[in-house]
């Protein structure tokens, strides 16, 4: 008993201490730790809870330094802060600020050739903005590249802050411009083909010369030399260089030109001719012998990339229509180099089966989506096609409402999508211009005029015009709508009022007031038809002096080319200055310069209105249409009279111009024209409705110096009124050249020509009772007589053209060598214009 009380007392014992011991091990109940708080000091505007925003605490509200350091940055890099300290005191983070100053106006000083807007729009520190010295080292270095930009590289641009109270300061930029830094010498090293001047024609870089302040091509630009590298690269493609290489464009400033010196080295290669035009294809059932037709490229022409070009685009887009959507088209070439020669092969094989996810549009600030999106004839979800992108960047740049236009794809949702990005940069679309000119057949001639090429950003165009001349007046409005109905047919309007007075080539003035709209559309990318309608109405002015039968020999208002002789009379009348004068010829008016019986009639017939449908085929192929020198200009046109109106007739025109570029940059234009009018139905033809040539047919004669002319009074030394002619045909050959001794940039060319051709075919009125004549028992019935030679007229000449910064301006002096013998010589012509 006694044993197991004690063993009973030493259990107890042990739990006793056992429990003890349990008790000292188990860990004490955890102390909660307060959140440290964030104390903000030095702001003014920035809020403090602004602040404490930046600071993520971890776990129990504690900021570890991982998360202060973060929020440290994130404090300096939102550009509000001068200086930012974070520091522990008493379980708070306190977070002292500098904050930056607020500018309170930036203004600039020196600066004379850009404006304060222009460059108040490039930095980035604006008014009322917060100050960052970064920021303002940055802006600086930026006006500097503005300048550098517009050629002056000498320019220095010092800031300076001016401390103002309320910790505000104003930002000065003073600006040195400098002078401007031009290109004082453009050359090329390797080039045997072509010379330095041609290369010269070819680049937008130009050397310095005294017309340099009118222009800014002259000023260097590394971006443009640059771009000068590609087109020279692109004329050698084009003519046969298939291997040329644009080495290196080295730009150096001489300090004693203060200007660079722009050297481009060439490697030319040989030049090749296409040997053979092959066709192939990977994909069944495709023939690739059919693309035969849509190539552009020639055996035995000269193997010119751009047609190569052109000619994959076609073959693509019609390999599209057929319903191979995914087809590409790859060009190949196989050099011969001992016969100068490369054997082209278009491949025609299957493409990745890409598709459009989305076309995204950036930079169109004023234009409409849909203006640009018509463009495309690919839209979203259609099978992508590079050929069809490309056509439609060329297009948006041939609108001309964007300084630039590129189109790059990123990918899309997955490895078959693609996204079209389209990046533009709008342009101004207006203009307003005030443009005068002068020419020996118009006279002085002003013009002001309106237009808008993309009005409302809806891609229209409107242009209101009014004119005021020596000798011709008018007014005209123009509407176009490019896409009818979403279609691409252009829809046009014209409505125009126009006078042309009476000059030393025509006794008469003609009045017209007219409406005509106009539909047309592209054929393919060089053909295009237009299709109109015309309504207008004419009227003939006529001075009195010019219409009367004067038989008073004592009259001294005799204004028109008088002459001291009575036209004989059917009553047996004698000339009394003629003592041979039998006295019966039928006329009874004094000659004093009256105008043209079919003046006289249709002036008498009164206003007539002629109602008339036609159409415009051209054929285009032209590399530059303003200063062309390779490529084919035709112009085949018909209109019909008599829909309506008062006159029918059937009038037929074509006019051809070749242009090629021969031997030491020498451009050879060939100029064919011809035309045929054709009276339809019982309705006399009027005289108005005649061809007029002059020196647009042959150059040498006066407007409407060539053709049919009344010789009623020409035996008493009076020269009528040009008729016109209903048929007339014209052929003409033209050198143009460079004065090699010239600078490029002053845009001087000469040339030579010799010209042929003719008019003919008089079918207006030739009798008319004068009713309303002075003496009309004296003249009951007058009649006309006119010379209507069919005779060849030629001439030969010399000419000056001028690409001048006040417009183009032509002189040309012409000697004829074969002419009718009543046609009127001019044997020098001058004519030109400006617009500013």
């Amino acid at each position: 008993m006694s044993v197991l009380r004690a063993w009973l007392i030493a259990v107890a014992i042990g739990s006793v201490s056992i429990a003890g011991s349990i008790s000292v091990l188990l860990p004490q109940p955890a102390v909660a730790q307060a959140a440290e708080t964030v104390v903000v000091e030095g702001n003014r505007r920035v809020e403090a809870e602004t602040v404490r925003s930046y600071f993520r605490p971890g776990p129990g509200g504690r900021l570890d330094q991982p998360a202060i350091d973060d929020a440290l940055k994130a404090l300096m890099e939102t550009g509000l802060f001068q200086d930012v300290r974070i520091n522990r005191a008493g379980g708070r983070v306190v977070v002292s600020v500098v904050e930056n100053a607020v500018i309170g106006r930036i203004a600039f000083e020196g600066n004379k050739k850009i404006k304060d807007e222009q460059l108040s729009a490039e930095i980035q520190s604006k008014p009322r903005g917060t100050f960052s010295r970064a920021m303002v080292q940055s802006d600086t270095l930026r006006i500097a590249e503005i300048y550098r930009r517009s050629g002056r590289y000498d320019v220095r641009v010092t800031p300076e802050i001016i401390e103002q109270p309320n910790n505000r300061v104003d930002l000065i930029f003073t600006v040195e411009e400098g002078t401007k830094t031009a290109v004082k010498s453009v050359e090329f090293v390797g080039n045997s083909a072509y010379s330095a001047a041609r290369l010269r024609d070819v680049i937008k870089t130009h050397e310095s010369n005294l017309l340099s302040f009118l222009a800014n091509n002259d000023i260097y630009d590394p971006d443009r030399v640059e771009a000068d590298r590609d087109l020279i690269r692109r004329f050698y493609l084009k003519n046969g260089y298939a291997d040329v290489q644009v080495v290196a464009a080295l730009t150096e400033y001489d300090p004693e030109k203060k200007g660079f010196n722009v050297t481009f080295k060439i490697e030319e290669g040989q030049q090749y001719r296409v040997g053979s035009v092959d066709f192939r294809s990977s994909i069944p059932n495709f023939d690739a012998g059919s693309m035969r037709s849509y190539s552009r490229v020639g055996v035995g022409s000269l193997y010119n990339v751009e047609s190569v070009e052109k000619s994959v685009e076609e073959m693509q887009i019609e390999a599209s229509r057929r319903g191979y959507a995914f087809a590409v088209v790859r060009p190949g070439g196989d050099r011969n180099f001992d016969a100068h020669t490369v054997s082209v092969v278009f491949n025609i094989d299957e493409g990745p089966r890409t598709y459009i996810e989305r076309i995204t549009l950036r930079g169109n600030t004023r234009t409409r989506d849909y203006v640009i999106r018509r463009e495309f004839d690919i839209s979203e979800g259609d099978a992508y096609n590079r050929a069809l992108v490309d056509r439609a960047e060329r297009r948006l740049k041939n609108l001309d409402y964007f300084k630039s236009v590129k189109i790059t794809t990123e990918p899309g949702s997955s490895s078959d999508r693609v996204i079209l990005i389209v990046d533009m940069e709008e342009k101004s679309t207006g203009d307003f211009s005030i443009s005068g000119g002068y020419s020996t057949s118009d006279g002085a001639l002003a013009e002001v005029s309106v237009s808008e090429r993309n009005l409302l950003g809806r891609g229209l165009y409107a242009k209101a015009s009014v004119s005021y001349g020596q000798y011709s007046r008018g007014v005209s409005l123009s509407f176009v709508e490019p896409y009818l109905l979403d279609y691409r047919l252009a829809l046009g309007f014209d409505t125009y009022w126009k006078q042309q007075k009476s000059n030393s080539y025509t006794s008469y003035g003609v009045t017209t007031l007219g409406f005509s709209p106009r539909l047309g559309f592209a054929l393919r990318e060089d053909t295009s038809l237009q299709l109109r309608y015309s309504l207008y109405q004419q009227s003939i002015t006529l001075a009195s002096a010019y219409n009367n039968c004067n038989n008073n020999a004592s009259n001294s208002s005799l204004a028109f080319n008088p002459t001291p002789a009575y036209v004989k009379n059917v009553l047996g009348g004698v000339d009394p200055t003629n003592s041979t004068d039998s006295g019966v010829y039928g006329y009874g008016c004094y000659g004093d310069g009256e105008s043209s019986l079919p003046v006289r009639k249709e002036l008498a017939d009164g206003a007539t209105w002629t109602s008339a449908i036609g159409y415009t085929l051209n054929y285009n192929t032209l590399d530059n249409n303003k200063n062309p020198t390779d490529g084919l200009l035709v112009d085949f046109k018909q209109d019909f009279a008599g829909v309506g109106g008062d006159v029918t007739y059937l009038k037929t025109a074509l006019d051809t111009k070749y242009y090629t570029s021969l031997v030491s940059e020498i451009v050879s234009v060939i100029h064919l024209q011809g035309g045929i009018l054709n009276k339809i139905g019982n309705n006399d033809l009027r005289m108005l409705d005649h061809f007029q040539m002059g020196p647009n047919l042959v150059r040498g004669f006066a407007s409407n110096g060539i053709g049919p002319r009344d010789i009623t009074y020409y035996n008493y030394g009076s020269n009528g009124d040009a008729l016109g002619g209903t048929k007339y045909w014209g052929a003409s050959m033209e050198l143009q050249m460079p004065f090699w001794f010239l600078p490029k940039e002053v845009g001087l060319k000469g040339a030579v020509y010799a010209d042929a051709g003719s008019l003919w075919g008089y079918q207006g009125p030739t009798s008319w009772t004068a009713t309303g004549e002075v003496n009309t028992k004296a003249c009951p019935t007058c009649g006309l007589q006119y010379d209507d030679s069919s005779v060849v007229r030629s001439s030969v000449g010399v000419g000056l053209i001028w690409a001048s910064p006040f417009g183009p301006l032509r002189f040309d002096y012409a000697v004829p060598l074969t002419k009718g013998k009543y046609d009127i010589v001019q044997e020098f012509r001058f004519g030109g214009g400006t617009s500013f």
